[in-house]
């Protein structure tokens, strides 16, 4: 947005990962609040709304909705700004009085895949308050980033193929089923190793799966790594197994690397991936469908290429960081009176 001449303020959580990453002086505000309804810290906002007077206030996700719809109420503001709502996870907005009344505050949703919109239809915001902005990544960025080896980090054996898959350990990313799936994989590619990058709260009971499957050889479960786009890089394939997905940004990331993707048809995942183009797809919640998938892809290094190829190509027209911001400058501009 600087870029472009535009001034933003990011207002954000002193002891985020964001706020860290984005220290830009006197237009990074900090903000704590603590619960949804932290009526002390919506007035903090307000007053900083006051003091900048933007024409957009832009929330990143349902807790900052709540804040920035708490501060716009107090009216402190002379010339009030228009709330805008990204909306990146295809679950369904909660219903109860609260949740009704901050999202009846917001002037325009941006949706992160045309899958979101659809469930932002069902739960009743109009078609005409929703643009479709979908997830874009700094191409040039991921391709700056030293490649790093799998295969030296962790000690697999010279040669045998890696599997990357990059995600929270959380139900609805689905690695359970990439556990099981890697357990029928072995019975063909029998050197075959998965990296699955990501912390969350599931990490005891995969690992109690990858027990129970003789798999600890084989499966690496990394925590949360900074250069996972390096060691990413010298990955043979990618595997993205959620039961739901908004878009999926580290199926970018990888794409853009040239790496082939097997992924789940779950939400927003086939607007970037499509099927025997720029990835293979399967159902979610199907590890033998994803075993089969993993299979093919792995013994055919000639589709490895073409599929990686098609996909760095695909990003590049479709998904880098610039159609992301004219995308979501256009929603700002749809979202006036």
């Amino acid at each position: 947005m600087r870029a472009r001449g535009h001034r933003a303020v990011l207002v954000a959580h002193p002891e985020g990962v964001l706020y860290q990453r984005a220290r830009e002086g006197d237009d990074l505000v900090p903000l704590a609040p603590g619960s949804e309804v932290d009526l002390a810290a919506a007035w903090r906002l307000a007053r900083v709304i006051a003091l900048h007077r933007p024409d957009v206030v832009h929330a990143h996700d349902p807790h900052a909705v709540a804040m920035a719809s708490l501060a716009l109420s107090f009216g402190v503001s002379p010339a009030a700004p228009r709330l805008v709502a990204s909306r990146r996870v295809d679950f369904h907005l909660q219903r109860h009085s609260f949740s009704r009344w901050k999202y009846r505050q917001v002037a325009r949703f941006i949706a992160a895949s045309r899958a979101i919109a659809d469930i932002l239809v069902d739960d009743g915001i109009p078609r005409a308050r929703i643009s479709v902005v979908h997830d874009g990544i700094d191409v040039d960025r991921v391709m700056r980033a030293p490649a790093a080896g799998l295969h030296q980090e962790f000690w697999f054996p010279k040669g045998s193929p890696v599997l990357v898959n990059v995600g929270a350990l959380v139900p609805h990313k689905g690695q359970k089923f990439l556990v099981e799936a890697m357990a029928q994989v072995r019975r063909v590619v029998a050197d075959a190793q998965l990296v699955i990058f990501g912390e969350g709260e599931l990490r005891a009971s995969l690992e109690q799966q990858i027990r129970e499957l003789d798999l600890h050889k084989h499966v690496v479960l990394a925590g949360f790594r900074d250069d996972v786009l390096s060691l990413t890089k010298s990955a043979d394939l990618f595997v993205m197994s959620s039961v739901t997905e908004g878009l999926g940004s580290t199926v970018l990331d990888a794409m853009a690397m040239g790496l082939a993707v097997v992924a789940t048809r779950a939400g927003g995942i086939p607007e970037a991936v499509e099927d025997g183009v720029t990835g293979v797809l399967v159902p979610p919640g199907q590890a033998s469908a994803l075993a089969d998938a993993l299979v093919r892809v792995l013994g055919d290094p000639a589709l490895r290429q073409r599929l990686g190829e098609a996909g760095r190509a695909r990003v590049r027209a479709e998904f880098d960081v610039d159609h992301l911001v004219d995308g979501t400058l256009a929603a700002y501009r749809q979202s006036a009176p």
